[in-house]
């Protein structure tokens, strides 16, 4: 094919842009570092030839990060001002990158308050720049709390004495970016989509690789800014044609939406929550933020920051991009992007005198065999989940997850980052990777709603005499009367669902072997 043809053009355009090193490399402060839009941001400031410092409420959650080694991790607690001054003591630039999606009543004036606390601790400590990220919404009309929120917070920085750049964007489209996943998982699911009549609303989506080209260009300008600046793909769309031109180019069948005058942008939250893989804690907010129309007022930010080398993508590209990587398996961060262990983490798994106080509950299975290899037994285990599956009672995990996502946990669907490989920090369906010894041991921490702390553990190992060895433990600690009825009432279920897990991972496993030395006879004929 010539070099210059059309598709090769479009490849090129989809290409990740290369960073060039900054002429005036900064001391940068990243809250909100282990988010989806921070854990992209960190990467680049650090190829920029920045010094970062990268802040959390967990620092455990960065202790997994790729780059945690090129970084000064920070402790901020932005409720109580907890570090937050010796994290910004020295810096140049700060960028806010936390919102409170779920959070309770009053979020909106703790926004207000954290975001008036950073701004007079950047003026204290001689910082030059705040940059903030927000949400695109129309002027003069009335918003959810969630945006609202976001538009109160832009105001206050702006209006600080700090200089501030202030972005707004639409749907952030991008590989495993909530707005991308919600799209694509009600297109997958549901080839008619009875929906509320705000599908008629119009969007500006923007790239996920353009939204990080603005930020880092908000780093290098050397003047004042202190504005409130809208970014955009310049391709406006209404939600139903951004979900109907997503099924065209994921190669599904026709998909119709049907804009029905229907009430309760609450109850379209739930019912987006239990289609999708994102919690209601977060669905809710997000389809309440889909009231109103989400596209730029203006370009003033033209007249502050160069577009992209390539120019920006628009939303078929954005889409074709998203697609790509998760072919691709370079999947760098997800909407639920914790990168490591939570503040309930033990490590290992807990021990009895760190957990003093809650009544302990396990459950230890073990299987042996001699007619697979350890290798495809792990195969298995770093496949379970998503697509997947448990491998025992599928209906039975499936209405637990259901159970689970209408009282605010994770659910089952969240699924998992890629279909076959782990890493420490992803999600499997309700749980995460907390810790993982490849060939040898997983370790799942629960994130479903309970009262508890729950882990699930397989390890595998060759025993004397060429046997394999699965062993499967579940470890329960109860916060409550309740917790431990919670056990002892999935106990009985647990007596059928675990050996039954077992066994069909190894028959999956010698199966797969199976194949896989029949493919190999195959070609050697």
């Amino acid at each position: 094919m010539d070099e210059s043809s059309p598709d090769n053009a479009h490849q090129d355009r989809l290409a990740r842009e290369k960073i060039e090193p900054s002429e005036h490399p900064k001391e940068i402060l990243v809250l909100g570092a282990t988010g989806y839009i921070g854990g992209r941001l960190v990467p680049r400031l650090l190829q920029a030839g920045h010094h970062v410092r990268a802040a959390a409420r967990s620092v455990t959650k960065l202790e997994n990060a790729p780059w945690r080694d090129q970084v000064e991790i920070h402790h901020v607690d932005l409720e109580d001002n907890e570090g937050l001054d010796e994290a910004m003591r020295g810096v140049d630039v700060v960028y806010l990158l936390v919102h409170a999606m779920g959070g309770g009543g009053d979020f909106e004036e703790r926004e207000a308050e954290s975001a008036r606390r950073i701004a007079a601790t950047a003026e204290r400590e001689g910082v030059s720049r705040i940059i903030y990220l927000g949400g695109l919404h129309p002027e003069g009309v009335r918003l959810s709390p969630h945006m609202r929120s976001r538009a109160e917070v832009a105001r206050i920085l702006v209006e600080s004495p700090v200089d501030t750049v202030a972005f707004q964007a639409g749907i952030i489209i991008g590989s495993g970016s909530a707005s991308f996943e919600m799209i694509r998982h009600l297109a997958l699911k549901l080839r008619l989509m009875p929906a509320p009549d705000w599908v008629q609303n119009n969007v500006e989506p923007l790239a996920i690789r353009d939204v990080l080209h603005y930020l880092l260009a908000a780093t290098e300008y050397s003047g004042q800014i202190n504005r409130i600046l809208d970014i955009g793909s310049g391709d406006v769309m209404s939600y139903s044609k951004v979900m109907e031109e997503f099924s065209s180019m994921a190669g599904l069948k026709p998909r119709k939406v049907l804009p029905l005058p229907l009430p309760a942008a609450t109850l379209s939250g739930i019912w987006v929550g239990l289609v999708t893989p994102l919690p209601m804690t977060l669905t809710i907010p997000l389809v309440r933020s889909l009231q109103n129309d989400a596209v730029t007022n203006n370009s003033d930010v033209d007249d502050y920051f160069p577009r992209p080398p390539a120019g920006l993508l628009n939303y078929s590209e954005a889409v074709s991009l998203a697609l790509k990587r998760e072919e691709e398996g370079s999947i760098d961060t997800t909407w639920d992007a914790d990168i490591g262990p939570l503040e309930h983490s033990a490590g290992a798994l807990p021990s009895d005198p760190d957990w003093a106080g809650l009544r302990r509950y396990e459950d230890v299975r073990t299987i042996e065999t001699d007619k697979v290899s350890s290798r495809a037994v792990w195969e298995v285990i770093e496949a379970i989940g998503g697509t997947n599956g448990w491998h025992s009672w599928p209906l039975a995990w499936k209405v637990r997850g259901v159970w689970d996502k209408l009282v605010g946990g994770a659910g089952l669907n969240r699924g998992r980052r890629l279909p076959d490989t782990l890493r420490v920090g992803d999600p499997v369906d309700w749980w995460r990777v907390e810790k993982m010894e490849p060939g040898h041991r997983l370790l799942l921490r629960a994130e479903m709603k309970v009262s508890g702390y729950a882990w699930l553990e397989f390890s595998v190992d060759e025993l004397e005499g060429g046997t394999v060895q699965l062993k499967q433990r579940a470890l329960f600690y109860a916060k409550s009367i309740r917790g431990s009825v919670y056990w002892m009432s999935m106990a009985p279920f647990h007596r059928s669902i675990f050996p039954t897990m077992l066994e069909n991972i190894i028959e999956t496993a010698r199966l797969s072997e199976q194949n896989e030395t029949s493919a190999d006879s195959a070609g050697v004929r």
